[in-house]
């Protein structure tokens, strides 16, 4: 008989495919495959009966990784499956039961919590700047997803607000609350809150919710806040068929609310929960997991992660003299990494802070490397992206008058799309690179496709946010990182004050910079180079006790090697 789904998978991600029933939790590390658990472990559900797809919940963390959800489960014949955030599912049973329970449409959502917090700051007569009002908008996001009052949040507020008094932000807060309700508006956080709320006093809306979706799956399951798990608890009632996936070591959003403890105790909650381990590595090889396996040993939740990939080169510590050379030594390392062929889309620099990207993105384009900074505007949201898909939508609608890949050819061309990149490091460069990254999606379309379908096919793929890659290195915070994978990483300023920041002091502060360097240290698939600086502007620094704490075990002899790299001119 055949095993359908299940025909891919190795024996540990095959058995928690086929445990169709919960409560189950899998353990799944850096590169295991959870993703592809998730999918295959859905499909198999349907392919057998067990479950039926518009009775499937898939949630998770943001639009691109549910888009991904979605286009997995198709690719498996898998249709109809509610793969969502827990902001879209919420926001669309908000939207479905507000009107037969309140007898009006929803209140319309908050577009900037910024902005809002502006007008409530000047009405209580509070005169702040952008950046005091991003660090309030923080902190009521903190206090919402950990489901608390303004009383109670002024009690057990972890940090506060340089500048601003605790009576002050007080005030602020419940300013706010008022204007919101007088404007009769929610915030992103409020939705969370509202759903939860009317599921729980309305037991019409707990039925209905509760016949519409029977089998729950959460991916990324580290990063539930408590609003998030009361949701999961009112969505699910007294039954059991759920299925939560996640790493206790990439728990890197503690400062928004996440709590891993959810995960870590998921089997304390559930008696008779089925708990299956993920280690086995896909993505990197031996030498590098050894570094991460090191870093975070003796951590709680933390899974020793193996791979069948024999071990490549060692990863290498190399300290410089200060921020400018390292970020020329660094970019020294690209510029050879693509002289000897690598392309450049296989190649990622991470970094703790994103004031760290300046530097480098200098020293990449002196060298005509072209660069793009994770984070910044998304690719469809581009507006030489935007024109594009506007005017192939445009031709699509006439006779073509060549093939379909010419016609997309001479279509980018005639808005500015050239045969030879401009010069790297400025705007025109960005936009070729955008428009090229559209032709090449063409180039990789079936033989058979037409220019509408392939409208429609980048259509889906912008309200998915499934981006295409970028023929560039690309620039990234850990925290943006998450998720994503490259051959070659160089993780840099890993130096105390950097990574771990300066204002992490406490033990569960460090540790949670601590998982931000496993995060990037497990997005390296072949390579891994590390770096710090001995002296940032007048300050002088030490090497990150992380790499103190890794160069006692694996990284002994490459730290020992860790030469002081020569002062590099601008």
């Amino acid at each position: 008989m055949s095993e359908g789904p299940l025909a891919s998978l190795d024996d540990r991600q095959r058995d928690a495919a086929r445990t169709l029933r919960g409560p189950v939790c899998v353990l799944a590390g850096a590169g295991t495959g959870k993703t592809r658990v998730i999918t295959h472990r859905i499909a198999h559900g349907v392919d057998t009966g067990a479950y039926s797809p518009q009775r499937v919940m898939a949630v998770t963390f943001t639009t691109k990784a549910a888009g991904e959800l979605r286009g997995r489960l198709r690719g498996l014949g898998v249709e109809g499956v509610a793969a969502r955030t827990f902001h879209a599912a919420a926001l669309a049973q908000l939207n479905f039961f507000w009107p037969q329970v309140a007898g009006d449409t929803a209140p319309a959502i908050v577009d900037s919590k910024v902005r809002l917090l502006s007008h409530a700051a000047d009405s209580i007569g509070m005169r702040l700047d952008a950046g005091t009002l991003r660090d309030a908008a923080s902190q009521i996001e903190w206090r919402k997803v950990t489901m608390r009052s303004v009383e109670q949040y002024a009690r057990d507020r972890p940090s506060g607000i340089p500048g601003l008094s605790l009576d002050a932000l007080v005030g602020l807060q419940h300013a706010y609350e008022k204007l919101k309700d007088e404007r009769r508006q929610l915030d992103f956080e409020d939705v969370l809150l509202a759903c939860a709320g009317m599921i729980e006093s309305e037991p019409r809306v707990a039925t209905a919710v509760r016949e519409q979706y029977r089998h729950f799956t959460v991916d990324e399951y580290q990063d539930v806040s408590p609003v998030q798990q009361r949701l999961l608890e009112l969505w699910l009632g007294d039954r059991h068929d759920i299925c939560v996936v996640g790493d206790a070591s990439q728990t890197v959003y503690s400062f928004a609310g996440a709590d891993p403890r959810f995960l870590l105790e998921f089997d304390r909650r559930h008696e008779d929960a089925q708990v299956i381990r993920l280690e086995r590595n896909y993505r990197s090889d031996a030498a590098i997991l050894a570094v991460a396996n090191e870093l975070m040993r003796g951590r709680p939740g933390a899974l020793q992660l193996t791979t069948p990939t024999p071990a490549g080169p060692i990863p290498e510590v190399t300290a410089y003299d200060e921020d400018a050379a390292e970020a020329d030594g660094v970019a020294d390392r690209v510029a050879a990494q693509l002289a000897a062929g690598t392309d450049p889309a296989a190649i990622a620099v991470l970094y703790r802070l994103n004031a760290q990207s300046a530097p480098l993105l200098a020293a990449l384009s002196s060298r005509g490397i072209p660069a793009t900074v994770l984070g910044g505007k998304r690719f469809w949201d581009l507006p030489e992206v935007r024109q594009a898909l506007l005017a192939l939508r445009g031709a699509s609608v006439a006779p073509l008058s060549g093939s379909f890949l010419a016609t997309v050819r001479d279509i980018l061309r005639s808005l500015g799309l050239t045969d030879e990149a401009p010069p790297a490091g400025g705007a025109l460069r960005d936009a070729w690179e955008a428009r090229a990254a559209v032709l090449r999606l063409a180039e990789e379309a079936p033989a058979e496709m037409t220019l509408r379908a392939f409208t429609d096919e980048l259509t889906t793929r912008a309200k998915a946010q499934h981006e295409p890659a970028l023929r560039t290195v690309t620039l990234a915070t850990l925290h943006a990182a998450k998720g994503l994978e490259w051959d070659h990483v160089h993780l840099m300023g890993l130096s105390e004050g950097l990574l771990p920041i300066s204002y992490a002091t406490t033990f569960e502060q460090v540790d949670e910079e601590r998982r931000l360097a496993y995060v990037g240290i497990t997005r390296a698939a072949r390579t891994l180079s590390l770096s710090w600086a001995r002296m940032s502007g007048h300050r002088e620094r030490q090497r990150s006790r992380f790499l103190q704490e890794i160069g006692t075990g694996t990284l002994r002899a490459a730290d020992a090697r860790a030469t002081r790299a020569p002062r590099q001119r601008r």
